[in-house]
């Protein structure tokens, strides 16, 4: 099984991914996709595209997750974040993988224990399971990696050593 979890947004898009074979649990990569605000709403979609896609095609990915949104301030924010989901969702489709959900409070309860922890202490345990991982510029990315063990933990009946 080959997870790969997405922080999805228009302007960063955090991944991470993560491979299970049998009780072996390997850290394969993780990173950001940076999209430049110059470009509109159709070539930053595009770009996301041919990102992810590539990602999944190289390291054979059997499942994504993806954390659900949530409606915010801003209507106009939600709906583009749908684009972007609509692109990985199509993506899930022709890759004919498997796609996992998660609320943010999900997330959060599942990598702290309380779904109201905030952003910092879901990266420090983040950092804590792969101690040889640097710490990434972005929360983008340990937000994506969280995405990811979930999606592990949602196939496993037990939780594997990450070392």
């Amino acid at each position: 099984m080959v997870i790969l979890g997405i922080d999805p947004g228009l302007l960063y898009c955090g991944y991470g991914i993560i491979k299970k074979d049998g009780s072996k649990v390997m850290l394969l990569d993780y990173g950001y996709l940076k999209l430049s605000s110059s470009k509109n709403i159709a070539q930053r979609l595009s770009t996301i595209h041919i990102f992810f896609d590539q990602l999944i095609q190289k390291y054979q990915v059997t499942d994504v997750s993806l954390e659900t949104p949530f409606l915010g301030k801003n209507a106009q924010n939600f709906l583009k974040l749908g684009y972007v989901r609509g692109i990985l969702y199509l993506l899930v489709h022709h890759h004919q993988a498997i796609i996992h959900e998660f609320s943010p409070r999900e997330i959060k309860r599942a990598l702290t224990g309380w779904g109201g922890a905030p952003k910092d202490q879901v990266a420090h345990v983040i950092l804590n399971l792969f101690p040889r991982m640097e710490k990434p510029e972005r929360e983008d990315v340990t937000d994506a990696l969280a995405v990811t063990l979930c999606g592990l933990w949602n196939n496993s009946r037990t939780i594997p050593s990450l070392r």
